[in-house]
This record gives C-alpha cells, structure tokens and sequence, in this order.
C-alpha cells in the first residue's frame, strides 16, 4: 500500500511538473487585440483629427506604410492579414469571385450563405484558427472570414456581421470578453470599424464627412483605452491596429468605358471599377482587350506585373484590367444601372500606390517605444500575431523580419 501511494505522489509531482508550466504560460500571455479600421489610408494619421490613435502610435510602433496585396479591396486584404497569404494563395481572389466547382454561384460580400461557406475560405489557415488548435482561446468581431468554420474550426466566440452595432458597443462587447474569467477569457481578439471606409466611398478621402468619421473612430479606441485603463490593462495588452487598403478621389468625369473597346456581348464581365474582371468569349475579344488603353491596362491573368504576385489561382478571372488611380472602368449599362452623381472615393488600385497604403501601428508591452518601421507588406502581420501569441505559425508568405524591428 505504501508503494501504491508513493506511486501516486510522484505521478501527481510528474503531473504538476507537466502543467503547471503551461497554465503559468497562458496567464502571463499578453492578450492580443487586433483592430481594423477599414480603409485607413497611412496618412490619416498626420490630419490631426484622430490624437487617441496618434498616441497609440507615439507610445508604441509604426509603420511609414504599410502595402496591401492586390486587388487592393476590403476581403482580400482581411484574409491576408490573417493567414499572411496573398489573395492568390488564400483564394479570397476580390470581393466578388466565382469558382469553377461552383457553376452559377456568386460569391458576395453582402450574401451571407456565401460568406458563411467555408468552401471559399479554406485556402488559408487563419489565425484563430491556428491559435484555437494550440490551446489559445480566441474571439473575432466582424472580422471577414470568422463566419464560417474554417478547415472545420471556428473562433470560440464569434459574431454575424452588423453594422448596426455602434462602435461603442463594440468596444464594450471586447471589453466584457476580458472580463471573463481565466478559463473563457480569450487571448486573441479582434474588433472591426467600417465607418471611414463607408465615409471614403460615400464622399471622398478629403471631405469633412472623412474627417468626422476618423473622430468616431478615434472615440471608440479612446473608448476602449479608457476601459483597458480601468481594467489595469493598458499596459498589459498588445494592439495591433490596422487597415485593410487606402482611399483615392473619383469622380463622374474619370470613368472609362469599356464600350468603347468592344461590345459587351464579346465578353461577360465578373467585377468592374478600379480593376475589372472580365471573361472574353474568344480569342478576337481577348486580343482587342489586352494591353495599354486611355486609363488602364489589361493583362491575361497569369500575365499581369510579377510584383502584383496575382493570377495563377482558378478563381481569377481570364483577363484582369487595373485603371490608373482615380480613374474607374465600368460600362454604359452598368452606369445606368448604377448612375454616378458625384465625387467619391474608391480603391482597388495598384499596390504600390501611396494612396492605397495602409495604417498599421502596434502598442503594448511587446513593442519599443517610438519605433517607425520601414515600408513592408501586409502579409507580414501574421507572423507578428503568432509570436505575440507564442503559437507556432502555419507555412505563410510573411516574414517576422519586417516588422522586428517593433519588437522589444
């Protein structure tokens, strides 16, 4: 008998020695919060309007730009942030794709079956998902991708897109998820703000309206410091904020008309504005699409600009047409289907485009004080998002060495 219990004592000790390790790793892991503020080109910053996340930024890290992938729109660049693969490689190819194995099937944004399919995502491994099958508890909001089951994994808490929600209850519904206690309280989280996109669209980078939903959006993150602060957490969480793309200026007169290239009966179009998508039904109709024309050009997909690193995934349409910035390519029926009154803002355009650069500063015990990072590309966040976790990244495009230089 005596043995039996020693035996059970030093299987106890063994045991402790095992886990006690582990449960010690998970309550000093930092919680991760990682934000987008949708189509936050990088200069908002300098305007003077947002001074909670200038102050972000002064405290912590950031980046002088930081480059989306193409096509530079609000899906593709959300997926990239959190599977560090290129649009080509996650296959969430633009905002609105088909696929082969899917005769007749749109995917959209605004349909939720689709959205909620996880057919369309499971080219990539996001990072909940990665961080969910090493043992780390996570809880998305809004975040493109988090609806659906995922390689058949889903955050441990996640909600169905609403704009309705305030971005105040927003950050009260984040801060109530810190609220938990240990064994629900995730330590990955993300939030997601739409307002300065919407407002980009809806009225241009450089109206007033910008600039009032830059100031709503910098209240909800004063919002959400207040309330780490009163939690004791400030200085004890890592922000990531980020943008998924930039804003340029269009307007009525900068629109070219792919009617005056070919009938559209010589070609079925996928997506258009300031890239388009498009299928020819021959070889005449591909030829007299491809190359340079008055505001764009056009290339066979897997032809197009090797630094765009785009077109080699089934779901990209057979020919692919960038305008040049500011300028939009539709045709005579799609504008009067969807008549074009007024300036706006759009995006889409090349990459490399300083008003498609996006916001990335980053804020917490994991990051130097004052460090500007020098330009680097988007898919290099997740990379950054396994080391603030301790997880072990799945095979990825980024590279940790761009953004090290943020790290304490």
């Amino acid at each position: 008998m005596p043995s039996i219990i020693r035996r059970l004592v030093l299987a106890v000790a063994l045991l402790a020695a095992v886990t006690l390790p582990a449960v010690a790793a998970a309550a000093e892991r930092a919680p991760v919060i990682l934000i987008s503020i949708d189509g936050f080109r990088a200069d908002y910053l300098d305007r003077g309007v947002t001074p909670t996340l200038t102050a972000l930024a002064a405290e912590g890290a950031r980046a002088k730009v930081m480059r989306p992938s193409f096509p530079t729109n609000t899906f593709p660049n959300h997926y990239t942030l959190v599977t560090g693969l290129r649009p080509d490689h996650h296959g969430l190819t633009d905002n609105v794709m088909e696929d082969s194995a899917r005769p007749g099937v749109t995917f959209r944004m605004s349909d939720r079956a689709q959205v909620q399919d996880r057919f369309w995502w499971d080219g990539g491994e996001p990072i909940w998902v990665t961080a969910e099958r090493q043992g780390v508890r996570t809880a998305t909001m809004f975040w493109p991708g988090s609806e659906a089951a995922v390689r058949g994994a889903r955050p441990a808490t996640w909600l169905i897109y609403d704009e309705t929600v305030s971005a105040f209850d927003r950050v009260d519904r984040l801060l109530g998820w810190l609220d938990l206690p240990p064994p629900g309280r995730p330590a990955f989280m993300t939030l997601y703000f739409e307002a300065v996109d919407t407002a980009g669209h809806r009225s241009g980078p450089d109206s007033a309206g910008l600039d009032e939903a830059l100031k709503g959006v910098d209240a909800a993150l004063s919002r959400l410091v207040a309330g780490l602060k009163a939690r004791g957490l400030h200085d004890r969480v890592n922000l990531v904020i980020v943008s998924d793309h930039g804003m340029a200026a269009i307007s009525p007169e900068r629109v070219a008309l792919l009617d005056d290239l070919l009938p559209e009966s010589d070609y079925r179009w996928i997506t258009l504005g300031a890239f388009a998508g498009l299928a020819p039904n021959g070889p005449e109709a591909e030829r007299r699409l491809l190359g340079r024309h008055d505001h764009y050009d056009c290339w066979r997909k897997g032809e197009l600009p090797a630094r765009f690193a785009h077109g080699r995934h089934p779901r990209v349409p057979p020919v692919i047409c960038l305008a040049d910035t500011g300028w939009l390519i539709s045709t005579r029926a799609r504008l009067a289907e969807r008549p074009m009154t007024a300036a706006g803002g759009s995006h889409g355009y090349d990459p490399a485009d300083p008003l498609m650069a996006a916001l990335f500063v980053a804020r917490g015990p994991a990051f130097r004080h004052g460090a500007v990072l020098a330009p680097f590309d988007n898919v290099s966040v997740y990379p950054l998002l396994a080391r603030l976790l301790g997880v072990t990244p799945s095979a990825n495009d980024g590279d940790l060495a761009d953004v090290a230089a943020a790290l304490r």
